[in-house]
């Protein structure tokens, strides 16, 4: 695996940040497995059914989410992990959610030709 293969996951992992944010349900849908879960800064586990389900209907209501460090690819087979840190603020469940910072790692595969964050976990920089 190459620089081209580290820049199409960093492009793939932007565009799934950007589907979050303005809840693009269709792109979000075909970047995540159907085997993804998510653990969330307060240890919490989502499915993608339930994850990509509460971005659709605005309870988790991303207004920012950006990498604010280069984010760094790893290869392992037909798997890369990702990791970078991020400026994320938005509102959820009716909470406004000031900025803050994480840290971001992901799992993902490639699945028929095509990658898919398969795991995804979130910790707050304090």
């Amino acid at each position: 695996m190459g620089m081209d293969d580290e820049e199409e996951i960093r492009a793939i992992e932007r565009e799934r940040l950007r589907a979050l944010v303005a809840a693009d349900m269709d792109v979000a849908g075909q970047l995540h497995a159907d085997d993804f879960q998510l653990i969330t800064p307060s240890g919490s586990t989502y499915s993608k059914e339930e994850y990509l389900g509460r971005v659709g209907s605005g309870v988790f209501n991303y207004l920012l989410w950006e990498p604010d460090s280069p984010i760094e690819v790893r290869f392992y087979g037909q798997a890369a992990v990702i990791r970078y840190r991020s400026q994320l603020e938005g509102i959820m469940r009716g909470e406004p959610m000031e900025l803050a910072r994480y840290w971001h790692m992901d799992v993902y595969e490639q699945r028929d030709g095509r990658w898919q964050v398969v795991w995804s976990q979130a910790t707050q920089i304090s």
